[in-house]
C-alpha cells in the first residue's frame, strides 16, 4: 500500500530526524521532510508529526511564530480532512497555537526545564493514537521541556475529560500541568499533542519501547505497518 508520512522542520526544530527514524521503523517506509517554508503538503499524506524542539528559537512564545509557517495552513487543511496529525513537545505548543488542539502550554511550575523518564497512565485506549494499549496502562516516556504546563479552563477540562480526550496523563507531574494532562486530541480525535516523546522510546536501545505502540496504533489503523 502506498503511504506518505511528512515531518514538519522548523528552524529550532532538533527532534525531526528522531521522529522520522521512528516513523521508518515501524512503517517501514521513510518519512518525507517537509520545510516549514513551503506552503503545500505532498500531494499524497498519511500522516504528519510536528517535532519537537525550539522553533524559531521559543521567541514571543514557544510556537507561537511556528504556528505562523506557511506550512501550518496546510496541516491545519489536512487536519481538517481527517489525516491523523501528531505534536509532540514543541509539535504540541505549535498545534495549540495553530488553535488545532484548546488550551496552551506555560511554563513549567518549577520554573525548570524538565529532561528525564516519566510515568504516564493510557486514559483512553479507544482513540486512532492509543489502540494497541491497555486503558490504564502505565508506559514510561521521557520529557524534555521548559514550557509543558498544560492550562484550559474548568469547562474546557471537564469537556476534554467528559469526551475521553484526555489520552494520557502524567502519574508524578513534572511541570504542573492541570489535571496532570500529558496528551490530549481534538474533537474529531485525529489530531494529538503530548509532552512526552514517544520517538525516543521505540527500540530497546532507548532503554524502552512504551512509544512504539503510539506509531503501530496509527499505521495499523492506515493498513500499512
Amino acid at each position: 500500500m502506498a503511504f506518505t508520512a511528512g515531518v514538519i522542520t522548523f528552524p529550532g526544530s532538533n527532534c525531526d530526524r528522531d521522529m522520522a527514524v521512528a516513523i521508518e521503523a515501524v512503517s517501514g517506509k521513510p518519512a518525507a521532510r517537509i520545510w516549514h517554508g513551503d506552503a503545500a503538503l505532498p500531494d499524497r499524506i498519511d500522516f504528519i508529526a510536528v517535532p519537537g524542539g525550539f522553533s524559531y528559537g521559543d521567541y514571543l512564545r514557544s510556537g507561537a511564530m511556528a504556528a505562523k509557517s506557511p506550512i501550518m495552513r496546510a496541516v491545519a487543511e489536512a487536519a481538517g480532512r481527517g489525516v491523523p496529525v501528531l505534536g509532540v513537545c514543541n509539535g504540541f505548543q505549535v498545534l495549540t497555537e495553530t488553535g488545532l488542539l484548546p488550551g496552551a502550554l506555560m511554563r513549567n511550575a518549577g520554573i525548570h526545564f524538565v529532561c528525564r523518564e516519566v510515568p504516564l497512565v493510557v486514559g483512553n485506549n479507544q482513540s486512532l493514537f492509543t489502540a494497541k494499549y491497555e486503558a490504564g496502562q502505565e508506559i514510561v516516556i521521557p520529557v524534555a521541556h521548559h514550557d509543558g504546563n498544560y492550562y484550559a479552563d474548568d469547562a474546557m477540562l471537564d469537556r476534554l475529560e467528559g469526551e475521553g480526550r484526555v489520552v494520557f496523563r502524567y502519574v508524578e507531574n513534572p511541570n504542573g500541568s492541570a489535571r496532570d494532562i500529558a496528551g490530549v486530541l481534538n474533537d474529531a480525535g485525529n489530531v494529538l499533542g503530548m509532552m512526552p516523546h514517544p520517538e525516543r522510546m521505540i527500540e530497546p536501545a532507548h532503554g524502552g519501547t512504551d512509544g512504539r505502540a503510539l506509531f503501530e496504533s496509527v499505521f495499523e489503523g492506515l493498513s500499512v505497518a
